[in-house]
Formats: structure tokens, sequence, C-alpha cells
């Protein structure tokens, strides 16, 4: 698998951003390459039980001026349930899923807003308050 971009934010508020060709939402762990990392480097071992969420995202800075928006209007085409996410930390996230269920590990979210830097998120389900289903 080609390393893709993510940024990892783990329950006790630490980041990471680096580079995975390893994730799968049925292993407890895979390994991260950090940015600041040697492309030579064998990367981290991050272990999912420790993380909030992973943000499989289109650039490591996205634009800390946008504020996303939390519906799905300019976005009809979403595909799956919609839903509203608040995480243990107060932090909201709203897309959609094709498979929630709240008894696994956790769940791809896809953000509703198509401008977002994150293109989709492994939501960790140990790391969530709440979570409602739009209509």
């Amino acid at each position: 698998m080609e390393p893709v971009k993510v940024i990892m934010r783990f329950a006790n508020g630490r980041l990471i951003k680096g580079y995975t060709s390893d994730f799968y939402p049925n292993k407890p762990f895979f390994r991260v390459r950090p940015v600041d990392a040697a492309p030579t480097e064998a990367g981290i071992e991050v272990f999912v039980k420790e993380l909030k969420a992973v943000f499989f995202v289109k650039d490591f800075t996205g634009n800390p001026e946008y504020n996303e928006r939390k519906d799905f209007d300019g976005n009809p085409q979403s595909v799956g349930r919609r839903m509203e996410v608040t995480f243990t930390d107060g932090e909201v996230l709203v897309g959609s899923t094709m498979g929630h269920d709240p008894k696994r590990a956790g769940f791809f979210l896809y953000p509703a807003d198509p401008e977002s830097n994150a293109l989709r998120v492994f939501v960790i389900s140990a790391a969530v308050n709440s979570f409602r289903f739009l209509k």
C-alpha cells in the first residue's frame, strides 16, 4: 500500500503527524513514520487503544483560518448514515459513515464539509462521549 498522510490524535491530547501504509481498522496497532523522520526510518508503533482518532488528511498543515462546516450543505452526495460525534474532550465531528458499530474499536467517518482537510477519520469508539444520527 502507498503511504498515506495521517494525523493521530491521542486520548491524552498528544498529536503525531506522519505517514502509514499499514493501517487496518481491525488491527490493534500500526506503524507511522513521523514527518520529520528520515524516509528510510521504519517508524513507530501506534496502538489504536491509545488514540482518540486517526485523521487521513490532504496535507499536514491544512488551513488554520478555515472554520469547518458542521452540516451537509453543498455535499448532497454523502454516502451512508449521517451522524454527529462528540468526543469525550468536547470536540464535535459531523459526517457520514457506512459502518458504525459501537462494539467495534472504531469506525470511519467522512466529513460533511467537502472543503475539510480530512479525507476520512477513523473514530475510536472508546473516545466517543455521544453520537446521534442526522437526517
